[in-house]
């Protein structure tokens, strides 16, 4: 390894502490916005996470509790998830506020610095382009602590990230365990572990036990490492539901066979805020039976579908589309995934750029940044209000449905290796090659050399 290599390997602090003002600097129109609002709209969910730890705390009933009008939010998730947020129960309002959406920043700026780990690499160790001081600059290491907060500044951004930072919820730390626990080379936890925890905290993260399933199993061809880790993750998501039984036992027996049956209590379930499969087909507004079966028949062609391509893809190597397409599907065949649920985007941004050498797979990337920032479903919203004959009605129900639709759209792109596909050349054309042979002699000889020489 060269002393260049070296000081590569190791960023200055300098350069931290700047990537640090450039993330403050670009969260902070998002922070200031949302904690500024009117305090009855503030960090709603966060207030549901605060209400259920004190609701245990003060020997409240865990599903019963409703947080202060207008809002009247009950809370929804299992009780674990509740025993976990006595200690924000216990800070002062203000305070939680300003440690849950910082908390929001950091987490987001780790998962993207694992995320695009193979990005960040690649351009650190890439020659640097631009003037003389900017060159001095890159090689002595800056490069990396830059990338990883432009990135992070700009996964801020996407819609499913601003709504974390506008309700307070729990997404991104969600992400965050499911990402480590597949990707830390050496974790210092039982790996599995993290998976386990996110799922006894919230239901939906338990995609990611297929997912250890499908790469650990059959044991001729499966990854032992896959089968480990999904034994401790099944260990500690049980170890962690079946605890609230012996601490809150009625409150556990509330939730496991009354409230996670309604799904009416986590709020109108054909809202456009709801992009899962279930949730585009029950804004159709047929009869229940036919939405039903058409949900259950959906959820078998993605799931199926996506999970074989999340197993393919670790199985060549690319373990960050194995957990993009996990992700996606924990959102698409989710009875309700509000779009806060596609936090997703990060790691699905981070498998399409890849390297980033490809110029294909980073256009790609862009675009969908972009899909996944403007409000595409309000925009349907806003069609379908115009009452215009045909575009409204259809229209506007297919934008409405946009980031569904689009997150059905990134299962294909991921899963089918659109972008691995080598770029078509344009064929020779007769005339030119007669042209060339015209000027150079006959084609496939050298004149007065050898042929094996001018093969080389």
């Amino acid at each position: 390894m060269t002393d260049g290599d070296k000081t590569r390997a190791r960023p200055p602090a300098w350069a931290w502490a700047l990537a640090l003002v450039v993330i403050a600097a670009a969260t902070a129109p998002l922070i200031h916005h949302w904690l500024t609002n009117p305090e009855d709209q503030r960090l709603v969910d966060l207030e549901v996470y605060r209400a259920g730890g004190a609701a245990l705390l003060l020997g409240r009933p865990l599903y019963e509790v409703i947080t202060p009008a207008p809002q009247l939010l009950p809370f929804t998730y299992p009780p674990i998830a509740a025993m976990l947020a006595m200690p924000f129960a216990m800070l002062p309002w203000a305070v939680a506020q300003w440690v849950w959406t910082l908390g929001i920043v950091a987490v987001l700026a780790v998962t993207v610095a694992v995320c695009f780990r193979p990005l960040v690499a690649a351009a650190a160790g890439a020659a640097p382009a631009g003037p003389p001081w900017w060159r001095r600059l890159m090689r002595g290491g800056a490069a990396v602590p830059l990338l990883i907060a432009l990135l992070t500044a700009a996964c801020a951004y996407l819609m499913p990230i601003r709504d974390q930072f506008r309700f307070g919820q729990v997404g991104v730390f969600l992400m965050a365990l499911c990402v480590l626990d597949c990707t830390v080379r050496r974790p210092w936890w039982p790996r599995g572990m993290l998976i386990g925890l996110a799922t006894a905290i919230k239901l939906t993260p338990g995609v990611f036990l297929i997912y250890l399933a499908i790469t650990g199993f059959p044991r001729r061809d499966g990854d032992p490492e896959q089968r480990r880790a999904l034994y401790m993750a099944v260990f500690t998501a049980a170890l962690l539901t079946l605890l609230p039984f012996l601490l809150v036992f009625d409150d556990a027996r509330d939730y496991w066979f009354r409230a996670l049956l309604d799904s009416g209590r986590v709020g109108a379930n054909n809202a456009t805020t709801n992009q899962s499969l279930r949730g585009m087909l029950l804004r159709l507004y047929w009869p229940a039976p036919l939405t039903t079966a058409l949900w259950l028949a959906a959820v078998a062609v993605i799931g199926w579908y996506g999970f074989r391509r999340a197993r393919r893809a670790y199985r060549a190597g690319d373990p960050m589309t194995g957990i993009a397409l996990t992700g996606l599907m924990a959102v698409l065949l989710s009875p309700v995934a509000w779009i806060h649920h596609l936090a997703w985007l990060v790691v699905v941004l981070a498998a399409l750029a890849g390297t980033g050498r490809d110029p294909r797979r980073l256009l790609a990337a862009a675009a969908v940044w972009l899909y996944f920032t403007v409000p595409v479903p309000w925009w349907g919203v806003s069609i379908k209000a115009l009452e215009i004959p045909v575009l409204s009605p259809v229209v506007g129900k297919l934008v409405q449905n946009g980031f569904g639709l689009g997150a059905v759209a990134l299962v294909w792109v991921l899963g089918s290796g659109v972008l691995d596909r080598p770029a078509r050349r344009p064929a020779v054309r007769p005339k030119a090659r007669t042209e060339a042979a015209g000027e150079n002699g006959p084609v496939g000889t050298v004149e007065g050399g050898d042929r094996r020489k001018a093969g080389r």
